[in-house]
């Protein structure tokens, strides 16, 4: 069989491999092939994979599928659908200044606001309206609540050893993924441990992806971010969007916010109409070439 070509682009470090479907032709499960190479060692590396598919115009003009480092399917994703429209352009295989890319949760429309350099690119996206109803999201709670702000759940972590029992208070939306967000005033604890063990509650049927969020003033948040099926990520769109959504709505921050991560800033617009619109870069890493 032919080696699978790809294109590796990231945004503020969330890294994807873009791989057109009909490259993936030889592989006997996409799944596992996402496995393999996302794997940091072993791999070429990445936060998941966007596999992307030529559409008729009538739906949207592509159809992009993420899949997880794990192997499983996510509804969508902010930066790996970003990157997934910047190989277009690269590719030579879109000019237009807009495009709608068709996902598991819709049709997102995206606007090349600037080409920066050669494979680098940034872009708005309007990227759908937040759920907040529990079963939306989906969130199980034991009083059947519509809205899931605040609500306590409780975690066992291997790290406390007299007392392993804790609570951790979070409010939950879905932005494309159900996102989960703990509001505090720093990071001084091992929130990854929090993060591993929140994203496979119970209470999410779904999982979730988990992010804590220090405000900074009503204009600024920061993050820290484990994401569903690829654990610690320096950015995402989707927990960029889901932290400025939770913030605004419960009256933290305005409706524009600038979310800081470890990997750089996005800008979320919460719409008075109800659409998230969504700023950031998709830089090119490097193209290759995966043996099969």
């Amino acid at each position: 069989m032919p080696p699978i070509k790809f294109c590796k682009f990231h945004g503020f470090g969330n890294d994807y491999i873009v791989i057109p479907r009909e490259e993936l032709s030889g592989a006997a499960s996409v799944p596992e092939f996402a496995k393999s190479i996302c794997h940091r060692h072993t791999g070429a590396g990445s936060d998941g994979i966007a596999v992307l598919e030529k559409l008729d115009g009538a739906d949207g003009d592509y159809f992009c599928e993420i899949v997880n480092p794990d192997g499983s399917i996510a509804g969508f994703s902010g930066n790996g659908t970003r990157c997934a429209v910047a190989w277009l352009y690269y590719a030579g295989l879109w000019s237009d200044e807009n495009l709608r890319l068709k996902t598991r949760t819709g049709v997102k429309n995206y606007t090349l606001i600037e080409k920066i350099a050669e494979g680098q690119y940034r872009f708005e996206a309007e990227i759908g309206r937040p759920k907040f109803a529990s079963a939306d999201i989906p969130v199980l709670t034991a009083k059947n609540l519509d809205l899931v702000i605040d609500e306590p759940f409780e975690i066992e972590l291997r790290s406390k050893i007299q007392n392993p029992k804790s609570k951790i208070t979070a409010s939950a939306v879905n932005v494309g993924n159900p996102v989960a967000c703990i509001f505090l005033d720093d990071f001084d604890f091992d929130w990854r441990e929090v993060g591993r063990v929140m994203e496979i509650h119970e209470k999410f049927p779904d999982r979730a992806n988990i992010v804590f969020v220090r405000v900074m003033d009503r204009e600024n948040i920061e993050l820290r971010i484990w994401e569903r099926g690829a654990g610690e990520t320096s950015a995402s769109g989707t927990c960029s969007s889901g932290a400025a959504v939770l913030s605004a709505f419960t009256g933290r921050t305005g409706r524009a916010v600038s979310v800081h991560s470890p990997g750089g800033v996005t800008r979320v617009l919460w719409r008075d109409d109800g659409e998230m619109l969504l700023t950031g870069r998709a830089d090119l890493a490097y193209s290759g070439e995966w043996p099969m």
